[in-house]
């Protein structure tokens, strides 16, 4: 008998995101506003085996998905075993990264079978990029993308849109799309702890879709049963268009995601004030999956 994992809400969550470090290599202001940020101590994060463990143990559950993130997850010295040993589980594993080392990465991902990634990049230029993230990475990046599509992977681009900084950019992320095969997803500014969100930054869902139809004629794409991304194309184009609105219009009743947290912790939800610790349980030869479920 299969074994699935239902909340309270009568949701279904076959949907892992494990973050294997909440270090990373950007210190981009709405994420990691502070400079000198006090990363978790290695000896309390997940080890390699501890999340291969962990991970049988969802996908005992029901898990069939799996998408690793960070902070940046491919800072971790042994980011290569980990993705090479989850993608021996039957799951469909994906990454999300901030694209300035998949340089290095490429032969791996090819060896998981990571055929589709997310690259977080919230400007075409160089300067912007900069004062976004304070780190002079932006040609590493765009290169990097470059290179995936090259060797045909399925690269989505994630764009935070905030107001006054970045907002006049959305149509020049829309024109990429024409002459290559890659797939933005525009995501609404959202608040969490530190990271000077406020209110006027959001630039809506509606406001986005309004600068694009100044310019494009767009076509409303069919979205699948959990999508967080509402998708568009420009016909003709060779890529598309989403938009995230995790603001304006969200998606919680359709909620299928599970997060582990790089220290081992569950949370069924990115602004739950509670977790679960797994990793303590796990270590104390405890059986985990009732916590789980």
């Amino acid at each position: 008998m299969e074994r699935t994992i239902i909340d309270r809400y009568g949701r279904v969550h076959n949907y892992l995101r494990i973050s294997l470090t909440d270090n990373c290599n950007l210190r981009c202001f709405y994420c990691m506003p502070e400079e000198e940020y006090h990363f978790t101590p290695a000896p309390q994060l997940m080890q390699t085996d501890e999340i291969e463990e962990l991970a049988k143990i969802f996908v005992s559950l029901g898990v069939n998905k799996i998408r690793l993130t960070g902070g940046e997850p491919l800072v971790r010295k042994d980011a290569d075993k980990i993705i090479l040993s989850l993608s021996k589980l039957p799951v469909k594993l994906t990454l999300t990264t901030n694209g300035s080392r998949l340089h290095e990465f490429v032969d791996v991902l090819k060896e998981a079978n990571i055929r589709s990634l997310n690259i977080s990049l919230d400007t075409l230029q160089s300067e912007k990029f900069q004062l976004i993230t304070r780190r002079d990475q932006f040609q590493k990046v765009y290169d990097n993308i470059q290179l995936l599509l090259k060797k045909n992977f399925h690269v989505k681009v994630n764009m935070v849109v905030m107001n006054g900084l970045n907002d006049n950019e959305i149509n020049d992320f829309v024109e990429w799309t024409k002459d290559q095969p890659v797939h933005v997803r525009f995501i609404e500014f959202m608040p969490f702890t530190g990271n000077r969100w406020t209110s006027n930054k959001v630039f809506t869902m509606q406001q986005m879709l309004d600068v694009i139809k100044e310019k494009y004629e767009v076509v409303r794409l069919q979205d699948e049963k959990h999508d967080t991304a509402k998708g568009y194309k420009v016909p003709g184009h060779q890529g598309t268009f989403s938009v995230i609105s995790t603001m304006s219009d969200n998606f919680c009743g359709n909620c299928n995601r599970m997060r582990l947290t790089a220290d081992g912790k569950m949370k069924n939800c990115l602004f739950s004030k509670e977790d679960t610790d797994l990793l303590s349980a796990l270590r104390n030869g405890e059986d985990v999956a009732p916590l789980i479920y």
